[in-house]
C-alpha cells in the first residue's frame, strides 16, 4: 500500500477555506487542471465526475465520509486515468488562529500500471496544485 501525506498553511480562516473544500462539486474553483465537475446524488455516496482541462478521460470519485464539525472529507476514486487503484483520501482543515489554517491531504492506494514512484509523484502533483489554488484565493 502506497501513501501520500501532504499539508500546507493557508492565510485564511479555517471556516473560509473549509467552505471551498466542503463543496464536493467545487474542485474547479481551486484546482486549475479540472475544467468542470458534475455531481450525481448528495451526501455520502454522491459521485462527482471531474472533466480535465487536457481532455483526458474523466475521473469519477465517491464521497465516503463528511464531517462539517471536524472539517474533514474523505473520498475514493471509482474510475480514473491516474496510475492508482484502491485510492482512498481524506482532506482536513485545522485552525491555526483566526486567519490561518492548515490543510492536510492524505491518501492510500495501490500503484496501477506504473512504478510506485510515478504514482506517488502524480498524487503529490494533484495535492500541490490544490494547495497552490487555495493559496492564490487566500493571498
Amino acid at each position: 500500500m502506497s501513501r501520500v501525506n501532504m499539508s500546507t498553511t493557508i492565510n485564511g480562516s479555517a471556516e473560509a477555506v473549509w467552505n471551498y473544500i466542503r463543496d464536493f462539486n467545487g474542485l474547479p474553483a481551486f484546482i486549475s487542471a479540472i475544467e468542470k465537475s458534475t455531481l450525481e446524488g448528495s451526501g455520502i455516496g454522491a459521485i462527482r465526475t471531474l472533466t480535465l482541462q487536457d481532455g483526458g478521460p474523466p475521473i469519477l470519485e465517491k464521497l465516503e465520509k463528511f464531517d462539517d464539525d471536524a472539517k474533514t472529507l474523505s473520498y475514493s476514486i471509482v474510475t480514473s486515468p491516474l496510475p492508482v487503484r484502491d485510492y482512498f483520501s481524506t482532506v482536513e482543515v485545522k485552525a491555526l488562529g483566526p486567519a490561518r489554517c492548515e490543510v492536510k491531504w492524505y491518501s492510500t492506494f495501490e500503484p496501477k500500471d506504473a512504478p510506485e514512484s510515478v504514482a506517488v509523484e502524480v498524487i503529490e502533483g494533484v495535492y500541490s496544485g490544490a494547495f497552490e489554488g487555495l493559496e492564490k484565493i487566500f493571498k
